[in-house]
């Protein structure tokens, strides 16, 4: 049996989904089996690091949340559908798979409007993770706590919080990490990102640590280079040899490495 692996953050902003799309796929290159479910249903993005827009997707969640599709059908595999793009394209023959979220304005303010049933995520993301044989499972877990997240977070084998250096960051993250000891998480790591270069990594590190006496699995700084590409492609793949995508295999390595 594989691991699931939540990717949260307290705040929006953070740089959540585009660390789990460059994640998975450094997890995908090593050889794995791996699926990404974006469970930000309310504001979703990381399709958009895959190239995907609604016309590609095919079925949503949001549809197989109304029981109108199988999990099955909603899971796009990446390393089928080729790309121009110099990361992606690395993709192809890769086993990685995203279940995306509508992107439809109408499909967002209905589940907003109605919520969803938080017992038929979770049965289909135990469908996923045993039908497809993965070995990862990665959720884009939405910011903030609610019913969702808290659910990510309880089924996790391993959560990794996002935190910037930042006092909101600080204090939200100190709520999440204490919620997570509550339910037992077995593996829980923080990732310090958007970290301004002139600032002392390790001093930051060693201070987020005793803070919250958790280990932290990377620090990533705070770049121009990945923020101009706007979401167009996956950034590790793309360009490393850059310091973010050596700090960002970093994570990916902590992740493959326990158990």
């Amino acid at each position: 049996m594989g691991n699931i692996v939540s990717i949260h953050s307290f705040r929006g902003g953070t740089g959540k989904s585009n660390l789990t799309a460059n994640l998975a796929a450094q997890v995908a290159m090593a050889g794995k089996r791996v699926g990404i479910i974006d469970t930000d249903i309310q504001s979703p993005g990381i399709h958009v690091l895959f190239g995907l827009n609604e016309a590609k997707m095919g079925h949503t969640l949001n549809e197989y949340l109304r029981s109108e599709c199988d999990i099955l059908d909603v899971a796009y595999p990446v390393g089928e559908h080729g790309s121009e793009l110099p990361g992606l394209k690395q993709l192809a023959g890769k086993q990685l798979w995203l279940v995306p979220s509508s992107i439809k304005s109408s499909e967002i303010s209905r589940v907003l409007r109605d919520g969803y049933d938080v017992a038929r995520l979770n049965e289909g993301m135990q469908r996923l993770f045993k039908e497809m044989k993965l070995d990862y499972l990665f959720i884009d877990t939405h910011p903030g706590l609610n019913e969702e997240t808290l659910l990510s977070i309880a089924v996790s084998d391993i959560l990794m919080i996002i935190l910037r250096p930042d006092q909101q960051d600080f204090q939200g993250t100190s709520v999440t990490v204490d919620i997570a000891r509550g339910l037992d998480v077995p593996n829980l790591f923080l990732i310090i990102n958007k970290v301004l270069t002139r600032y002392n990594f390790a001093q930051i590190r060693e201070q987020v640590e005793k803070t919250y006496q958790a280990e932290v699995a990377g620090v990533l700084p705070l770049t121009e280079d990945v923020a101009d590409m706007a979401s167009a492609d996956i950034f590790s793949l793309r360009y490393p040899d850059h310091p973010w995508s050596r700090s960002l295999r970093e994570i990916a390595k902590t992740i493959m490495e326990t158990a």
